[in-house]
């Protein structure tokens, strides 16, 4: 990178910034792995924006750099989730220094939750984060997610849950956030929302999407009481787990979905591979 030492991220209450002159990276300057990845991961902004699952700048994806350096990628803090581009995205390290002279700030508890998990699970390429009203409100509900729907079976087999510690600024609840996480793949942040990891963005993506369907649903079926629910038999929640393993989950996610969804965003909303 020209010789240049990382810009280092002032750390923060609500923000982490700089003061760098901001350049923008372009295909042509970064390695067509990093720019594969950062198409992807811009095209997830777009899609969680599509979704109606942002919240104005707050909340964040990330994605890992490929290579040897223990770099990734993560959205600017003052852009809205439907004006991310490949570009625009800002490469960090698990310090929290800046890779590329940027002035876009970055959100202090997206550093804190993406740089533990990332340093922690080489597995979890892409790390995604939602505070859904749906979500939300599925992580205030004292018994979690319930495995009432074909959605909430397969989210809930590989699902883990931590507890509320104030928004995530502080170094500290890292470790909490690792071991609370363990192998899973996604996790109810209580009172706060949606977490989902993956060996790719695609994967990342079908997780997060398949959890917050199934706190949408779960909230829907609440509205209506608790009296007439009805449970699914224990072999049938365990028969579903066994056909949403991660390999075969993340084949539908690289090799079908994934694709589709490109092309979905090349028709309504394009620009994100700038």
């Amino acid at each position: 990178m020209d010789g240049k030492a990382p810009t280092h991220i002032l750390m923060e209450q609500w923000e982490v910034k700089v003061t760098a002159v901001q350049t923008v990276p372009q295909a042509r300057d970064i390695s067509p792995e990093e720019w594969a990845v950062r198409v992807d991961l811009a095209a997830a902004y777009r899609l969680v924006a599509l979704n109606n699952w942002d919240d104005l700048v707050f909340t964040h994806l990330s994605a890992s750099v490929p290579g040897p350096d223990a770099h990734f990628l993560i959205n600017p803090f003052n852009q809205l989730f439907d004006e991310i581009t490949a570009s625009s995205l800002v490469k960090i390290d698990l310090e929290g220094n800046k890779v590329l002279d940027d002035a876009a700030p970055i959100n202090r508890a997206g550093f804190v939750i993406h740089s533990a998990i990332h340093a922690a699970r080489k597995d979890a390429v892409a790390v995604f984060h939602l505070h859904t009203p749906y979500g939300q409100a599925a992580s205030a509900m004292r018994d979690g997610l319930l495995p009432q729907t074909q959605t909430a079976m397969v989210a809930q087999h590989e699902l883990a849950y931590h507890e509320y510690e104030g928004i995530a600024t502080d170094e500290g609840e890292k470790a909490r956030i690792v071991a609370d996480l363990g192998d899973r793949h996604s996790m109810i942040l209580r009172n706060h929302g949606t977490l989902a990891v993956g060996s790719s963005v695609a994967a990342a993506f079908l997780r997060i999407y398949n959890l917050e369907r199934a706190c949408e649903a779960q909230v829907h079926m609440l509205a209506a009481g608790t009296e007439g629910l009805h449970l699914p038999s224990p072999d049938a929640v365990t028969k579903v787990a066994k056909q949403t393993d991660a390999a075969r989950m993340n084949h539908y996610a690289d090799e079908l979905i994934w694709p589709a969804l490109l092309r979905k965003l090349d028709r309504l909303c394009p620009g994100f591979r700038d």
